[in-house]
């Protein structure tokens, strides 16, 4: 197989569960919240990327099938899938990239969190106050309230970016030389095509299980490039926001 044909890899399907996003329990807090804010937003939603990938999310796509119309080999070419998604999260090295992720993101993570509460207690301390308060107290925590929920907005924002970038970092290093991997592999197993399964626009409707390879390129992945044990030392988790206690202070 000499003709090689280059292929798209739709990196919005690889996520690394829920610990490949440690903001989504901040998330989830501020939506409840603050109500009127947007719903967070799905990560890689909107960015598609293209890694150079070996044709093996399409392997030989258009050269095996010219192949096989062509030359008529002895047979015909073997046909697999892959589901990348899990073959990338599920390499030692997807599964390092994601514990790296969720040290690095702790701290902010937790400030979050933080600052959730303290949106929680300036809203119990207003429900438990309405009989006592008068009006300019209480337009005060609101307003309070409003400053807090837009700082949390602001912080959430800037997370869930580092965090996109972060792991699509991490996905295309990974991608990249899983498709080595698989274009060695293919080659060497006489594949014409082998198509990605965790695509979003993915054809596929059945496969039996005998030609899905994707524990085997986790296999080969592991073999070819092992990881190295991880000396990043543990995130110090950030100073917990000051919490709002009494009637809030006039300005």
């Amino acid at each position: 197989m000499g003709a090689r044909s280059r292929a798209e890899f739709d990196r919005s399907t690889v996520k690394f569960g829920n610990q490949g996003l440690p903001i989504s329990r901040a998330a989830a807090a501020r939506d409840q919240a603050v109500p009127k804010m947007n719903k967070e937003k799905t990560v890689n939603s909107r960015n598609m990327i293209r890694v150079g990938l070996t044709a093996t999310l399409c392997l030989l796509g258009t050269a095996g099938v010219r192949a096989q119309g062509a030359t008529a080999p002895t047979g015909a070419g073997k046909i697999g899938i892959l589901n990348v998604r899990q073959a990338i999260v599920s390499t030692a090295e997807g599964k390092q990239a994601s514990a790296e992720l969720q040290s690095q993101f702790a701290p902010r993570q937790n400030e979050l969190e933080g600052l959730n509460k303290q949106i929680n207690d300036l809203r119990q301390q207003l429900a438990a106050n309405q009989n006592t308060w008068n009006d300019e107290q209480k337009a005060r925590a609101q307003a309070q309230g409003q400053r807090l929920a837009a700082q949390m907005e602001r912080k959430q924002n800037e997370m869930q970016q580092d965090v996109t970038d972060a792991q699509n970092e991490v996905v295309d290093r990974i991608g990249r030389k899983m498709m080595d991997v698989l274009d060695r592999y293919a080659r060497e197993n006489g594949f014409v095509a082998v198509f990605d399964s965790s695509a979003q626009s993915s054809p596929i409707i059945y496969a039996a299980n005998s030609i899905d390879v994707t524990q085997e390129i986790i296999r080969l992945y592991d073999q070819a490039y092992p990881v190295k044990s991880s000396s990043a030392p543990a995130a110090k988790p950030a100073a917990a926001p000051k919490p709002a206690t009494g009637a809030p202070a006039k300005p």
